[in-house]
């Protein structure tokens, strides 16, 4: 289902680009257009310039993040965004604070049904997501590579939380916010919170 929404998404991002003046919403759809994982990789592209891990970007390191990712931004408009994140006029942005406001509004009725997900797979309850939580909860025996002695149980249970982990930094364990940053993605491709909450009960067996 979920490359159906994706697919869905990027075409409805594609379209809705050409009706937007706002540039963060441009920006957005530019990321969504390339489906779920979209701002999750310009994240990752802004992981890379940050060399002294300061966890924030300065305009110029902005830019470059945002042509290395190929977005098709002028730099007034450039200028524009970086001013609407740069809210205390250091003249640097806090990246994590920029990927949220960058996420897809979701209601509130979303983010209790994907926090009810992630308490379901949270098996010890500490916020993180790991192998040991998957045991009990997520049944590897129905992966095709499993049955065909491929992977070990192990190996599904990482690739599986490789899907919602970060792209640069797959440690094998899920945040919340790593959890919350993928649903967001997958949530901006369905229109009713109904139809996402039936989703997600589906999904999980909540």
């Amino acid at each position: 289902g979920t490359a159906r929404h994706d697919r869905e998404m990027a075409i409805q991002a594609k379209r809705n680009l050409s009706k937007t003046t706002d540039p963060v919403e441009r920006l957005r759809l530019q990321c969504l257009a390339r489906g779920s994982a979209g701002i999750k990789g310009l994240g990752r592209v802004f992981r890379i310039m940050d060399d002294d891990n300061s966890r924030t970007l300065d305009f110029k390191e902005f830019v470059k993040g945002l042509n290395d990712y190929a977005m098709m931004i002028d730099k007034e408009e450039a200028q524009e965004i970086f001013r609407i994140f740069d809210k205390d006029g250091s003249g640097t942005i806090d990246f994590d604070e920029f990927l949220v406001t960058l996420r897809p509004p979701m209601s509130n009725a979303r983010k209790e049904i994907i926090m009810q997900a992630f308490r379901k797979l949270d098996k010890t309850g500490d916020g993180v997501i790991t192998i040991e939580d998957l045991r009990g909860v997520y049944n590897a025996k129905h992966h095709p590579k499993y049955q065909n002695g491929d992977w070990t149980e192990d190996q599904v249970f990482r690739a599986f939380l490789d899907n919602f982990d970060s792209p640069y930094d797959k440690d094998g364990k899920v945040t919340t916010e790593e959890f919350m940053n993928y649903y967001a993605g997958v949530s901006a491709s369905i229109d009713t919170d109904v139809y996402f909450i039936i989703m997600m009960k589906n999904a999980w067996k909540l």
